[in-house]
C-alpha cells in the first residue's frame, strides 16, 4: 500500500467517525445518500450466528468494489461456546475507506447486535452517536437476564445516546422463508443472510459475489441455498423499503491509494501459503509441510493441502514433535520443508530445531503466535514468543527470526524466509500472529519478474582433496561469503555423510567431542547468523523529529495509524519497523542512537526493548498490553504524545 497519504487522510485513520464528503436524495425525496470517506463496521452475535461468515462475505465484496480495507475477526476459544453468554459473543470488524487505511478501527460507526450478550460485550466500544442495528426478537427476559439487564436496553433510555434500529430479524427472516420447506429453527440460521443484505443495502455493495458464494457453497442443498438467497435478498429489499433507514451510505472505490495491478483480499495466514507456495516455485524445490493442528495456525496446513499440483505436499502428524521431524527430514531430502504451529508447538518443537542448527539444514518455523502461556488465549493475538523465537533452546543455537507486518505482508515474508533458510542453510523463525492470520486488506499479486530467484545448487561431487590428492566430499565444508554448507542430497553417489545432533568436526562432519572443535563450531554458526545480509531499517522522520516509535510485527498497522495521527496535529515523530529480528539491521545501531528516546510499543511485557537495551545500551521505553487485542490508533497516540512530552 502506498505511503503517501494526504494530512486529513492521516488524522482519519483511527479516530471515531468518517468524513462527510456528500449528501444527495433520491429522486421521490424518499432516501438520500450520504457519501463517506471511511466506516467501521461490527458484525456481532453468538458463535453460531455465522458472524465470521457475514463479515467475511461483507469484506469479500468491499474488496470487489475497490476500497482499501482492514478487519478483525474476534471468537471465543470454544468451538460451541454456550449461547446468549458474553463469553460466546463473536464479533467481526471491518474498516473500510476511499483512501489508505492500516488498522481496523477503534470504534465502530455501526454495530449489528444479534442478541443482548453482544450488545451488552461491545457497546462500550461505541462513540455517542453511532448507529446499533438491533435483532429485537432476540431480546426476552430470560436472554436479558442471562447478561445482566435488568431491563431491556431498548426501552429504559440507556442507549438515547445512539442511533437505534429495532429490527425483528428473526421473523422478518422466517416471514420471507415461509414458502421454502424448512423448519423454523432451520428458516432462523438465514437471519445473518438477512442482516447481510440489509447492510449490503446500506453502503451499496455489490451483491452479485455473495450470490454466487451461496449457490456453491450450499449447490447440494438446493432448498437451504434458495432459503439463504431469499433472505439476502428480502434484507435488501427491507433496507430500500423500510422508513426506519432513510439514509443509504456511499463509500467510493480507493483509486488513487494503490499502485496499479490486480488485487484481491486476503488473509494473513493464506499470503503465508500463497508465499510458501511461490518460494518452492522459484526456488524449483518441491514444499513438504510437515505440520499438527493448533489454533491459529491450522489455516495455511488446510490451505497447502490443496496444492499438489504444485508440487505441494502436507503430511497431518499426529503430534508437533512428529510434524517438525518429517519437515526436517525432508529437508535433508531435498525440498522446502516447512513446519506451522502456534506459541505451545514451538515449545514441543524447540528441540528438533536444535536438531537442524546442528545439521545446518534449510528449514521454516512458522509461529503463529497467540496468548499465552501454556494454552493461554487460542484465539486472541500476542506477540510474546520473540524471546522463545530468539533462545528457547539448549546450547548455543542462533536462528534467524522475522516478522511481517500486516496480512498481505505475510507473502513477502515467506520469501524472506525461504531466501535466508536457503541461502544460509539454517531453519528459520517466522513470527505471525492471530491479528495478522484472521485479519485481511487488499493484496497487489505480483508480477513474475517481481520475484526473487532462490535456486539452490546442490552439492554434485568431491569438494576437498586431501594431502595424498584423494578427492573427497566434505559435508561441512563452507562457502566463504556465507559460510553455509553444501546440500547434498542423500543417494547421491559419492557425498555419502553423517548426520546426527552430536557436534560434528569441522569440515569432515565426523563425532568430535574436542573442546577446541565445538568452540569453533559454536562461533562458526553464530558467524554465519550475523553474517546473514538483510536490508537496513528505513527511517520515516520527515520533521526531523527527537522521539522514535520502533516497532515489529503486527503492531505496524496501530503504530503506523497513531503517528499519522500525531503529525496531522503538528507533533514530531520517526518512526521505524523491524522485519528482521535476529539479525537486526546494521544500521540499526546508529538509528537508535541519532535520537533522544526512543519508544517500543509491544504486545508482550517489553521482550524487543529488552534485546535493544541490551544489545545496543539504548534507554528503550516500552509501552506494553497484553490484553489479546491489538492496539488502538488512539490509545497508541495518547502514549506517544506523551512520551514526547515527557
Amino acid at each position: 500500500m502506498t505511503s503517501q497519504v494526504s494530512r486529513t487522510t492521516e488524522q482519519a485513520d483511527g479516530t471515531a467517525d468518517g468524513t462527510v464528503v456528500g449528501e444527495q436524495r433520491k429522486p421521490g425525496g424518499v432516501k438520500s445518500v450520504r457519501r463517506l470517506d471511511r466506516v467501521i463496521i461490527r458484525f456481532a452475535g453468538d458463535s453460531g450466528d455465522g458472524m465470521q461468515l457475514t463479515g467475511d462475505r461483507f469484506t469479500s465484496e468491499t474488496a470487489s468494489f475497490g476500497n482499501d480495507l482492514s478487519t478483525l475477526p474476534n471468537f471465543p476459544a470454544e468451538i460451541r461456546a454456550p449461547a446468549g453468554t458474553l463469553p460466546g459473543v463473536s464479533s467481526f470488524q471491518l474498516h473500510f475507506a476511499d483512501h489508505d487505511i492500516l488498522t481496523p478501527g477503534d470504534a465502530p460507526n455501526v454495530l449489528v447486535a444479534m442478541n443482548p450478550a453482544a450488545l451488552k460485550a461491545n457497546i462500550g466500544d461505541l462513540p455517542r452517536g453511532a448507529e446499533i442495528i438491533v435483532n429485537t426478537d432476540e431480546f426476552t427476559k430470560r436472554a436479558m437476564q442471562k447478561v445482566g439487564y435488568d431491563t431491556s436496553p431498548l426501552e429504559d433510555g440507556s442507549l438515547d445516546g445512539y442511533s437505534l434500529h429495532p429490527v425483528p430479524l428473526t421473523t422478518l427472516t422466517v416471514e420471507a422463508l415461509k414458502e421454502f420447506d424448512l423448519t423454523r429453527k432451520e428458516a432462523e440460521r438465514s437471519k445473518n443472510m438477512f442482516a447481510l443484505g440489509l447492510l449490503s443495502w446500506m453502503y451499496h455493495r455489490p451483491t452479485e459475489g455473495t450470490e454466487k458464494f451461496l449457490a456453491q457453497k450450499f449447490a447440494r442443498k438446493p432448498e437451504v441455498m434458495k432459503a439463504n438467497l431469499a433472505a439476502f435478498r428480502a434484507g435488501w429489499n427491507f433496507g430500500e423499503t423500510t422508513e426506519d433507514f432513510a439514509v443509504s451510505y456511499e463509500i467510493a472505490p480507493a483509486t488513487t491509494a494503490f499502485p496499479v495491478g490486480t488485487y484481491r483480499n486476503i488473509s494473513g495466514n493464506l499470503a503465508l501459503a500463497y508465499g510458501l507456495v511461490t518460494a518452492s516455485r522459484q526456488a524449483d524445490l518441491p514444499l513438504f509441510l510437515g505440520s499438527y493442528p493448533i489454533t491459529p495456525a491450522s489455516d495455511i496446513l488446510h490451505e497447502l493441502s490443496k496444492h499438489k499440483n504444485f508440487g505441494v505436499r502436507t503430511f497431518q502428524a499426529e503430534d508437533e514433535i512428529a510434524g517438525i521431524g518429517a519437515a526436517l527430514g525432508a529437508a535433508f531430502g531435498g525440498a522446502l520443508a516447512v513446519t506451522t504451529t502456534s506459541g505451545p508447538g514451538v515449545a514441543l518443537k524447540a528441540e528438533t530445531v536444535g536438531l537442524a542448527v546442528s545439521l545446518e539444514l534449510p528449514l521454516l518455523v512458522v509461529d503463529i503466535q497467540r496468548g499465552g502461556p501454556s494454552t493461554g488465549l487460542p484465539t486472541k493475538t500476542e506477540q510474546a514468543d520473540l524471546l522463545q523465537a530468539m533462545y528457547g533452546r539448549n546450547g548455543e543455537a542462533p536462528v534467524p527470526v522475522i516478522a511481517p507486518r500486516t496480512p498481505a505482508d505475510c507473502f513477502e515474508a515467506a520469501l524472506e524466509a525461504a531466501r535466508i533458510a536457503l541461502t544460509y542453510r539454517t531453519p528459520v523463525m517466522l513470527l505471525s500472529d492471530g491479528y495478522l492470520a484472521n485479519g485481511s486488506e487488499p493484496w497487489r499479486i505480483p508480477e513474475l519478474t517481481e520475484l526473487p530467484d532462490l535456486r539452490v545448487q546442490f552439492a554434485d561431487g568431491p569438494n576437498h582433496t586431501l594431502d595424498d590428492g584423494t578427492e573427497v566430499f566434505w559435508p561441512y565444508k563452507r562457502d566463504p561469503q556465507t559460510l553455509a554448507r553444501p546440500w547434498a542430497v542423500p543417494g547421491t553417489p559419492g557425498l555419502e555423510h553423517r548426520i546426527g545432533g552430536i557436534e560434528k568436526q569441522d569440515g569432515t562432519g565426523n563425532i568430535s567431542y574436542d573442546p577446541a572443535n565445538h568452540d569453533f563450531m559454536v562461533r562458526t554458526r553464530q558467524a554465519k547468523i550475523d553474517g546473514i545480509e538483510v536490508p537496513d531499517v528505513e527511517v520515516d522522520d520527515p520533521d526531523g523529529a527527537r522521539t522514535l516509535v520502533l516497532g515489529w510485527g503486527s503492531t505496524y498497522g496501530p503504530i503506523t495509524a497513531a503517528v499519522r495521527r500525531l503529525r496531522a496535529a503538528g507533533e514530531a515523530i520517526a518512526q521505524a519497523h523491524l522485519r528482521h529480528l535476529n539479525p537486526f539491521p546494521k544500521n540499526l545501531a546508529a538509528v537508535l542512537k541519532s535520537y533522544d528516546k526512543v519508544v517500543i510499543p509491544e504486545m508482550n511485557l517489553g521482550q524487543l526493548a529488552t534485546l535493544i537495551r541490551a544489545r545496543y545500551l539504548v534507554d528503550a521505553h516500552s509501552y506494553n498490553q497484553v490484553n489479546g487485542m491489538p492496539f488502538k490508533a488512539e490509545q497508541l497516540a495518547a502514549a506517544l504524545k506523551e512520551a514526547i512530552h515527557d
